[in-house]
């Protein structure tokens, strides 16, 4: 009796066990996540074909309800699954199918409040968020959340490839963070972070499980809108890993909370979590669109293109009537879509004079983008319009100006930072927008958690170190490079990306002598139009760049589609090169490859779209002494029956097969 009385509590142990435990899997079976809560307190854990992605990594929120990251019991969990099919047109992708199982897991507290969380794994992904519920009595009904316990514990062997926060309110005019400082790639996961803030979402990590085999993990979040505050990671902490920071109390001016004020049962965003054994997932990763659903429906058919801007190389002085009917007209002659006017336009053109210059773009085919300061009193940026995008009633009457008078589109520049104040400012321009008929690009600005899905007048955003840093300096002219190399693998994995403009000239200066010179190749140049994705795209050409490019280059150019279809990753390593095919809409391929590197990379392409094909193969020579820029050629390439071909990227320089 006694031996059966200890079997039965051993069973009733080993089930109790069972039940605090629960596992997910992908539909193929590969990507494996496991939740569990031992002695008050949840974890989970990643693997993917039984290789470790993220060792046991916290769960959890603290909220001015109550501390949800101890004292839990699993209450109950369930599984399911979730299959869609949706439509974008502006993404790097057009038609996407969505399958992934499902565990939902709901934990009590003390105070018998609910907090559920709920993962979603498909083949290469996982996206998880929490739900916090209302108690026995259907209140409270709403709550603050100050911070989380979540975690995302990298094995301590992964590299990292990321992009540290900085200190609020510091940098020109007192506009940082903008999301702009420097990547740094392959270095140790605890090496702490150069402000000593953390990391920038996404977050890139690569481990060698086998010699020449990596696992490689991308970090981010989606689905952040007006009901939230973004986040980032903070430094890595031996055995806990990373774990979600919230905005800093500095940001914003220091106004508006750092947390996120909610309605309940209320959502945090999504978490995601994409996995693979080779970039190729990461690249074309649909998970930051998948997990959420558009909150409006557009008021216009908003068509994308090709947009002309002045201030990338001819900076402040240019924003003056006469130079803007030279870049319109420069717009027209390669059949651009749109011509950005930049900041000041409304003391050094002046309103009225913006009706005039919208009225000529007209009789060219082409309309205005307008550029805008976002606020008044989060920086002191100076540049106007000011205070206009941060008022509700200021706003709306500049939209119902553009709209009457054909303006397209608005970038909007200089953010505060991640807190749900921004986030909330962010949503308001969006929708009022929306309303008149206008797109939305933002600059100086934090990076878009699947927007493009969320808000259809989105367009893109900077969220990185982009164009103009070019410009600005010998330095990261240098650097574009290792930059542009970067982003495909990153930035723009998880997001659209205004990286700000091919550029034509060779240095950078109007007159296209004087001041440093650009230091990637024509092709390359020509090939970030593929290798980076945005619907609206900025080619910075010049009146001179009519004459002084050769014309098979200005034949591209004026071809160069920005909707896409279809994204497939070819090759790669972040900082060093990356190659990325893109079919267009109308089903024609474009491959672009661009070097980052000062050496020359000779690689063998698949390229099953072209298979016996012989395609327009635009690369470079290699560079003779004294060149810096090296020279462009036009070629023909076969590719062979079984889809494959030879090419070389010249040291900074690029590939196009088309």
């Amino acid at each position: 009796m006694r031996k059966l009385c200890f079997l039965a509590l051993t069973l009733a142990v080993s089930a109790m066990a069972w039940a605090d435990n629960r596992q997910v899997a992908s539909p193929d079976g590969r990507l494996v996540v496991n939740v569990s809560v031992e002695n008050g307190r949840a974890a989970y854990t990643v693997s993917y074909d039984g290789q470790q992605v993220l060792a046991p990594s916290a769960l959890g929120i603290k909220t001015n309800l109550g501390d949800f990251t101890q004292n839990l019991s699993l209450a109950n969990a369930s599984e399911s699954s979730v299959t869609k099919d949706y439509v974008m047109t502006r993404t790097k992708r057009s038609k996407i199918h969505y399958d992934a199982r499902t565990l939902t897991l709901r934990l009590n507290t003390e105070k018998k409040i609910p907090l559920t969380v709920y993962f979603q794994v498909s083949n290469n992904d996982v996206a998880f968020r929490y739900q916090l519920g209302r108690g026995p009595q259907d209140n409270p009904k709403c709550a603050v959340v100050e911070s989380e316990a979540t975690a995302f514990n990298v094995p301590t062997d992964a590299r990292s490839f990321i992009c540290p926060q900085i200190t609020p309110m510091t940098g020109w005019e007192r506009t940082k963070p903008s999301y702009e400082e420097e990547y740094k790639a392959d270095e140790p996961v605890n090496v702490k972070s150069k402000f000593g803030v953390g990391y920038t979402f996404p977050c890139l990590f690569r481990r060698e499980v086998k010699p020449n085999e990596n696992l490689w993990v991308l970090i981010s979040e989606t689905g952040v809108t007006a009901d939230y505050c973004a986040s980032r990671l903070s430094d890595y902490v031996e055995g806990q890993g990373y774990t979600i920071a919230y905005p800093q109390q500095g940001e914003n001016n220091g106004f508006g909370s750092t947390g996120a004020a909610i309605m309940l049962p209320g959502y945090t965003p999504w978490r995601t979590v994409t996995v693979g054994n080779s970039l190729k997932p990461i690249v074309e990763t649909t998970v930051q669109f998948d997990v959420v659903e558009p909150l409006y429906e557009p008021t216009e058919n908003y068509k994308p293109g090709r947009y002309t801007w002045s201030w990338l190389i001819w900076q402040d002085d240019a924003t003056c009537y006469d130079d803007q009917v030279r870049l319109i007209d420069v717009a027209a002659a390669m059949g651009y879509e749109y011509c950005l006017v930049d900041g000041l336009w409304d003391t050094q053109i002046g309103y009225d004079r913006i009706e005039e210059l919208a009225r000529y773009a007209r009789t060219k085919n082409v309309a205005l983008m307008l550029w805008y300061n976002s606020n008044g009193a989060e920086n002191d940026a100076p540049q106007g319009p000011r205070g206009v995008m941060n008022n509700s009633i200021k706003r709306k009457q500049d939209m119902a100006w553009m709209k009457r008078i054909g303006v397209k589109a608005i970038k909007v520049d200089f953010f505060g930072g991640d807190k749900q104040e921004t986030m909330r400012l962010y949503e308001e321009i969006l929708s009022d927008a929306n309303d008149y008929g206008i797109q939305v690009i933002f600059h100086g600005c934090t990076l878009p958690r699947g927007w493009e899905r969320l808000y259809p007048n989105y367009v893109a955003s900077e969220a990185a170190l982009a164009s103009e840093n070019v410009y600005f300096s010998d330095y990261h002219a240098r650097q574009e490079g290792f930059q542009m190399t970067m982003h495909p693998f990153s930035r723009n994995a998880v997001g659209s990306f205004d990286w700000g403009g091919m550029m034509m000239n060779h240095h950078m200066s109007r007159d296209n002598k004087s001041r440093h010179p650009r230091f990637t190749s024509d092709v390359f140049e020509m090939a970030t139009a593929i290798t980076n994705q945005t619907s609206v795209n900025c080619v910075a050409m010049y009146p001179n760049n009519l004459d002084d490019v050769p014309q098979f280059e200005l034949d591209f150019l004026r071809q160069v589609p920005t909707a896409w279809e279809e994204t497939c990753f070819l090759d790669g390593y972040p900082t060093r090169y990356a190659v990325i095919a893109r079919r267009a809409v109308g089903g024609r391929w474009f491959v672009g490859g661009i070097n980052g590197t000062d050496q020359p990379i000779t690689l063998t392409l698949q390229l099953p779209m072209f298979a016996e094909q012989t395609v327009n193969y635009y690369t470079d020579e290699p560079k003779t002494n004294g060149e810096t820029i090296p020279t462009s050629v036009l070629k023909q390439l076969k590719v062979n029956k079984k889809g494959e071909a030879k090419v070389t990227l010249q040291p900074m320089g690029g590939i196009i097969l088309m």
